[in-house]
């Protein structure tokens, strides 16, 4: 009826192969879990002369800078984030940058001001500047502000913003950072 032999020949290579089995399904939990939780990021570097044109991004609010950051590296630009006008002008301390996006309402130094700051500095001053409100108001008195090169209202179309700034990237020539 039941021979000993018989079942010890099905049942060997399952007593081996479903602990090897677990084993390979644990590492491969353990190599995804890794990969869905990165490192944290490092302090934004400035960015380098010699590799893609860099965009700096400012705005308080880190879904906007997230999406945008999204869109202008998958476009393939160095992207440098700051939260708002201060973090901004000390970013444009550390290096060059093709484009500035700005959003206009910001705590600290808001986007206004911003602008004004950039374009009173000698070398800043020919930065083309992009800017981003969610507000009507704000964006009826950033029309005054000159140098301005496109203002986009709050949410965005990403294939026109993306048109923007790459006509914009070409316009300013790339110089060595120091």
């Amino acid at each position: 009826m039941f021979d000993p032999d018989t079942l010890n020949v099905y049942l060997i290579p399952f007593v081996i192969a479903i602990p090897i089995a677990i084993l390979l399904l644990l590492a491969a939990r353990r190599d995804d879990a890794a990969a869905a939780d990165p490192a944290p990021p490092a302090a934004p570097a400035a960015p380098r002369h010699d590799g893609p044109a860099a965009i700096l991004v400012v705005d308080d609010s880190a879904v906007a800078r997230a999406k945008l950051r999204k869109l202008f590296e998958t476009a393939g630009y160095a992207v440098v984030l700051a939260n708002d006008g201060v973090q901004a002008l000390e970013q444009l301390g550390h290096g060059r940058f093709a484009v500035m996006v700005t959003d206009l309402e910001m705590p600290n130094m808001n986007g206004i001001e911003l602008i004004a700051a950039v374009q009173g500095k000698l070398d800043t001053e020919d930065l083309p500047i992009v800017a981003i409100t969610g507000h009507d108001e704000l964006q009826a008195r950033v029309h005054d502000c000159q140098g301005l090169y496109g203002i986009f209202k709050k949410p965005w179309n990403d294939r026109e913003l993306l048109k923007r700034i790459e006509a914009l990237v070409s316009l300013r020539p790339a110089r060595t950072t120091a």
